[in-house]
């Protein structure tokens, strides 16, 4: 049998794909995931929560071996190379918005004019804006930014539920002069917000719930293919013909007329470089013949960088029955510097932070830099092994902007902890780091949750004794004190905890045709090769000031479009 498409990649981009291609009946497609499924009625009990650390911790969902450099890693200092870190890559249908946190935001219209000035021709603002009302269908909301009949369910938890953690950190954003905005996708300005959310009824809206429905897999013309792990692509030529995948540990060959990578801005460029697309002398060097050598497959991989300021949470703030959600409101602002658009950095007010009970005791300021300029990233084969995890290289705070910004915007957030009530819920500040001791401690079994337990008891006792638990188990290498009052410990600091939030992007660039790190058109066509596309955060020109997910899902919308056209 020959597949009119086949989709790899049963995530985000790929959920919208399959929903829309095969809504042509004549159109046989195909969906080969490599997790496992989520049928409607009977998705997991972790995906399905509200709050998302529940999901998110479990290896189940996720690339289990997938680990990344996050720091700058310096190839002529082979002994200075920064440790790899574990990152949680979503292995499953529905793909990121299987596990995420939900948040449903666009960015700025100025990304996305940006997008056409950097080559990808009918990506500004006004083009893209439909595409984004046609993903949702806003329970809050009406008006010309704002859809009403789309797939995904959006809302905001108004400042009325909120805990009293967010409650005071509202406060404390209000009495540093930002102003309140009801509408996180409103008009794009600074101000503090209620978190936009992928969420009905506290429950997850994840992209297979709202995309792969029972209606929509009951068409003859769609087979979703879970616990299908593609190995190579198959060329005739210069041709994409199809896939060769492992499907529950049998080798199966699929044939397609079309085949498009939806495996986000890790797994995408890898399978074009184990294909022999993508930098000459890099293919050359792992020993993989070259079918056309396309520079920017892999290069420009971007992430947004962020650092957390964490604070023991008194038990009268903490979540509360309203919610199960533990990111309520953010705040978007700018940092003034020169040449840099509005609302360029962006803090999240974490009210919990683990699925256990050590995480409900522990509150924090998340901070990232919304629109970064670090974009030298890249994703490069580890080996030909079509099951080896590529080599992954962030290269956060590889531009000096980015490093300033989360500075300054570190001791902004500290003195906005230490003040109003906000500092009268919380005692016991420290610069968080994501550390593998932190995520050792975050995967769901009885030993976690057993040893958690007993952690909260010193947590909630004498203020002396959380005190020295916090030194002496928590703080990884500088204290409160040293990073507020030392330049150079600040710095040392982000330098080491700063990670990104799991936006992963910009690996397969789209650009015009003179664009050296272009990889796709502005329909995602591999450029150079025949039958084949990139559909997925990797095609973006460079990272939004947004959550990834809205914008994947707006990018497949549109390019769905244009192959139905």
């Amino acid at each position: 049998m020959i597949w009119d498409t086949i989709i790899v990649g049963g995530g985000s981009a790929g959920s919208v794909l399959a929903h829309r291609l095969s809504a042509k009946s004549s159109r046989r497609v195909l969906v080969c995931e490599a997790g496992p499924d989520t049928p409607p009625g009977e998705e997991p009990a972790e995906i399905k929560d509200s709050y998302s650390g529940t999901a998110y911790f479990d290896p189940r969902f996720h690339w289990t071996e997938l680990k990344v450099h996050t720091q700058i890693v310096p190839h002529n200092r082979p002994e200075d190379r920064p440790p790899l870190r574990k990152y949680e890559q979503a292995r499953v249908l529905g793909g990121g918005s299987s596990i995420n946190g939900q948040m449903a935001n666009r960015g700025a219209p100025t990304d996305y004019n940006e997008w056409e000035e950097r080559g990808a021709e009918g990506w500004n603002w006004d083009a893209v804006l439909p595409f984004f009302k046609k993903v949702e269908r806003d329970l809050d909301f009406d008006g010309p930014l704002h859809g009403k009949e789309g797939r995904i369910p959006v809302r905001r938890i108004m400042p009325e539920n909120w805990n009293r953690h967010a409650q005071a950190a509202g406060e404390a954003f209000k009495a540093a002069g930002y102003k309140y905005l009801p509408d996180q996708n409103g008009v794009f300005e600074d101000g503090y917000f209620p978190i936009t959310i992928s969420n009905e009824n506290e429950t997850r809206a994840s992209a297979a719930m709202g995309y792969l429905d029972r209606e929509t897999r009951a068409r003859e013309n769609l087979t979703i293919s879970t616990e299908t792990q593609v190995k190579s692509l198959i060329f005739e030529g210069n041709r994409c013909v199809g896939v060769l995948a492992m499907v529950q540990g049998q080798e199966q060959e699929f044939r397609g007329r079309e085949i498009i990578l939806s495996c986000g801005a890790i797994h995408s460029p890898a399978h074009l470089l184990r294909a022999g697309i993508g930098p000459a002398a890099h293919l050359r060097e792992m020993g993989v013949e070259v079918l056309h050598n396309l520079p920017g497959v892999g290069q420009g991989l971007m992430d947004h960088p962020s650092v957390s300021l964490s604070s023991y949470l008194r038990k009268s703030a903490r979540v509360d029955e309203r919610t199960r959600r533990h990111i309520l409101l953010g705040l978007r602002y700018s940092s003034g510097l020169p040449g840099i658009p509005q609302g360029d950095m962006f803090a999240a007010a974490v009210s919990k932070s683990a699925w256990h009970s050590v995480g409900e005791q522990v509150a924090s300021l998340l901070l990232w830099v919304n629109k970064t300029y670090s974009e030298t990233g890249q994703v490069r084969l580890a080996s030909r092994d079509w099951n080896a995890e590529p080599v992954v290289e962030f290269n956060l705070l590889s531009d000096q902007r980015d490093l300033e910004r989360l500075m300054t915007g570190f001791r902004m957030m500290a003195a906005m902890q230490m003040s109003g009530e906000l500092g009268q819920v919380t005692a016991d500040h420290f610069p968080a780091s994501y550390t593998d001791r932190v995520r050792k401690l975050g995967v769901i079994n009885a030993k976690n949750r057993f040893l958690t337990a007993v952690i909260s008891k010193f947590m909630d006792g004498p203020g002396f004794l959380r005190s020295a638990f916090i030194d002496r188990f928590v703080v990884e290498g500088y204290r409160f004190d040293e990073v507020m009052t030392d330049d150079a410990a600040l710095e040392g600091f982000i330098r080491k905890a700063a990670i990104g939030i799991w936006h992963a992007s910009c690996s397969c660039r789209m650009g015009h045709d003179g664009d050296p790190r272009a990889v796709v058109d502005n329909e995602g066509r591999v450029r150079g090769v025949e039958g084949l596309r990139v559909v997925d955060a990797s095609i973006f020109p460079v990272v939004p000031c947004a959550n990834t997910n809205f914008p994947t899902l707006m990018t497949a919308e549109k390019i769905a479009a244009s192959m139905t056209a």
